[in-house]
């Protein structure tokens, strides 16, 4: 499967990031990718939470969603839409940050929303409090396609290895990573944290990313990491997009996976233990 990753420098401007992505997608069609994933807030990226109480809708609402899921459906290519900030109905008004995957029809097939929240401080200048604004997930997601099976993760989650694990248990070949990674941590780690996973676990990797310094309306903008990567079965980084907005492509071919899994058959080596 010819697959896409895009690279976006999304503002706080819902339309127009939408119009960005949509352009995007169809460029990598015509480029021939049959699979397109986007980056994670593909919609929005904003660290003002009444804007984005003033620009964001609830899902059945939500124009990128329903553009994104006309163009999967005018192309007819499989889309991941890394993520999309979207309100709930929770007491408390906190967004959920939700992956869709999207079939060549238009159907949503399967959903996640970002179970580890990104709470740190990087530095006293670059604090992040995620959990202020979006409420984490419960529900570990695996979704089946034509090309291979999908774990879906976000983001932060790549810092929790036992989730990855999970998911390649339940049966996943391919697991998605979309981001927005803090430039800081993601020259210190990004690279290294994807390779392990795909390693630990024997799947690619896709790591569609955010980059640049994101335009902001309101609020303190934000300047994010990039290089967008693919990483195969077996550890090795098959694509790497530097820090420019763009499209990548990658061949994905699940034989891959069996391979590497034959190879090294870790998952099948866990075992119960005690303490500490």
């Amino acid at each position: 499967m010819r697959t896409a990753l895009l690279q976006m420098t999304s503002s706080d401007d819902p339309s127009e990031n939408l119009g960005a992505v949509t352009s995007m997608l169809s460029q990598a069609v015509a480029g021939g990718a049959g699979f397109v994933l986007t980056p994670e807030v593909t919609n929005c990226v904003s660290t003002s939470r009444n804007h984005q109480n003033t620009v964001l809708y609830h899902e059945e609402d939500d124009p990128t969603l329903a553009a994104l899921r006309d163009a999967a459906a005018n192309h007819g290519t499989w889309v991941l839409i890394g993520s999309l900030g979207i309100k709930t109905h929770d007491a408390d008004g906190r967004f959920a940050n939700r992956q869709f995957l999207i079939d060549p029809t238009g159907t949503i097939t399967a959903r996640y929303d970002k179970i580890h929240m990104f709470d740190v401080e990087v530095s006293p200048e670059e604090t992040y409090r995620e959990s202020d604004g979006y409420r984490p997930g419960r529900q570990a997601v695996v979704a089946k396609t034509p090309f291979g099976t999908i774990g879906m993760t976000i983001c932060y989650d790549l810092r929790f290895p036992h989730l990855h694990r999970r998911l390649a248990h339940a049966g996943a070949e391919i697991i998605t990573a979309p981001a927005a990674f803090s430039y800081v941590t993601g020259a210190a780690h990004w690279h290294s944290l994807l390779r392990a996973r795909a390693i630990e676990t024997g799947c690619f990797v896709l790591a569609p990313a955010q980059t640049g310094t994101h335009p902001a309306q309101r609020g303190q903008s934000r300047k994010t990491y990039g290089h967008s990567l693919a990483v195969a079965p077996w550890g090795e980084v098959i694509a790497d997009a530097g820090a420019e907005p763009g499209i990548t492509y990658v061949e994905l071919d699940r034989e891959l996976v069996a391979q590497a899994r034959k190879r090294v058959p870790s998952l099948t080596h866990d075992r119960e233990f005690d303490g500490p």
